[in-house]
């Protein structure tokens, strides 16, 4: 894997750890959707091979 890849899903894996452990709510849930459609969109990326 690319070692890019892996600190972009590890940035994004941090983010959500940190949103779950500070925020409550609807809040919380946005920011793991959002965390999750962009690992999604970045994983599509790399195998695209962009």
């Amino acid at each position: 894997m690319n070692r890019r890849l892996v600190w972009a899903m590890s940035a994004y894996a941090v983010l959500a750890v940190l949103a779950a452990v500070t925020l409550d709510g609807v809040l919380r849930y946005g920011v793991w959707i959002l965390m999750a459609g962009l690992a999604a969109k970045t994983w599509i990326a790399y195998k695209a091979g962009w």
